[in-house]
């Protein structure tokens, strides 16, 4: 199918990675890096910088970064590290670190001592969601606005903020609307095409990013009904950080259809809203450890294992529902432990929904695709 102006810049934006905060870096604008779902780009956004959230690329084998970090590190993580060492990203002018996961807080240290960047912020980010944990990560995170304060010489204010969660929340909303297109069966979108524009949309400015969007719904509005009456299986993948089109691609040329994701960079960023608050820094602080449902993040709502499945993974038997998917796909790095195990209870309970699970374990390098590609195919033929 032919690209139009939408998924024309979409390609662009993608092939490109971090094209136009480099032009942003050059035409006076700090640029600041920041790592996982849980990076708080509202309050980026507020001190007048532009967030660009870190990927690797998968195609190109790690040379460096093994130097510095062990190998049994998450290979997302030696990634990035990778190219940043390698000076993909030198236009930084700082970088924002989430504490996730082993990976992250272990290694945190080795990233600011190697990259030396003019601003480096550790995120504590505790893993527990009750009232004091939100207090604390409140705190946590007006430590990181007193800092962006310091290293950019301006004060960010509560309407600052507010502007910014506002802008964010309508990115995430036109975000939603352009997910509602793979509704339709066949979905008016494709799954690569979607992983295009939830890549090209995390490396552009809140507003810039929103335009995009609103352009490619524009794109995908005009094209013309397809008389299809069988469309394959409709999948739905879950994952954390998979950011290139490889795995879309094996799905789709296996005659199956993308309609769905529960990934990092897909439907956890943009489903959870930040609600208005009389101090904005509470509501990012509930978004964050509350609304983004990430497996570091303990949710024990209930007095029984099913009751707190229900409010761990509810929302995927939402998904399965309103996207009609038929089969899902578990996509985990090698060596991330907090990935790694959930996969007992959420394969469980996707199971239970009806819905058939592949998991595959695998490594962020397009060097494996080929068992990937032979396991995804026998997979969707035995649902056939």
């Amino acid at each position: 199918m032919a690209n139009t102006d939408g998924m024309a810049l979409v390609d662009k934006y993608y092939s490109d990675y971090g094209s136009r905060a480099r032009e942003l870096k050059a035409s006076g604008s700090k640029v600041l890096g920041y790592l996982t779902a849980l990076g708080p780009v509202e309050i980026i956004t507020a001190a007048g910088a532009v967030p660009l959230r870190l990927k690797g690329n998968v195609s190109e084998p790690i040379t460096r970064a093994d130097a510095h970090m062990e190998t049994i590190a998450c290979p997302f993580i030696r990634n990035v590290f990778d190219s940043t060492l390698k000076g993909h990203f030198n236009y930084l002018d700082g970088m924002v670190m989430p504490h996730q996961c082993d990976s992250t807080d272990k290694t945190a240290n080795v990233w600011a001592y190697n990259l030396e960047l003019p601003y480096w912020h550790f995120l504590n980010v505790p893993h527990l969601t009750d009232d004091p944990s939100v207090d604390f990560f409140t705190s946590v995170l007006g430590l990181f606005k007193g800092s962006l304060e310091k290293f950019m010489g301006r004060e960010i204010t509560d309407e600052d903020l507010a502007r910014a969660v506002e802008a964010h929340n309508e990115n995430r909303r036109v975000m939603r609307e352009l997910y509602s297109l793979r509704r339709f069966v066949p979905p008016l979108i494709s799954g690569v095409e979607m992983m295009k524009v939830l890549v090209a949309a995390m490396s552009l400015p809140v507003d810039e990013s929103t335009n995009l969007i609103k352009g490619v719904i524009k794109d995908v509005q005009g094209r013309a009904a397809n008389s299809e009456t069988t469309s394959g299986p409709r999948v739905m993948i879950i994952g954390d950080q998979i950011d290139d089109t490889a795995v879309a691609e094996i799905i789709e040329g296996a005659g199956a259809r993308l309609v769905m994701d529960h990934i990092s960079l897909g439907s956890k960023m943009y489903w959870p809203d930040v609600d208005a608050t009389a101090d904005p820094l509470v509501g990012i602080a509930e978004r964050y450890l509350r609304k983004v449902k990430v497996p570091t993040t303990f949710v024990a709502s209930g007095d029984t294992y099913e009751e707190n499945l229900e409010a761990r993974f509810g929302h995927i038997r939402e998904f399965i529902t309103e996207f009609k998917v038929d089969a899902a796909i578990l996509f985990v790095y090698k060596y991330c432990d907090p990935y790694g195990f959930e996969v007992p209870a959420v394969k469980g309970f996707i199971e239970s929904t009806g819905v058939p699970v592949l998991y595959l374990e695998d490594e962020y390098s397009t060097s494996t695709l080929g068992r990937v590609k032979t396991r995804i195919e026998a997979f969707l033929e035995m649902i056939g």
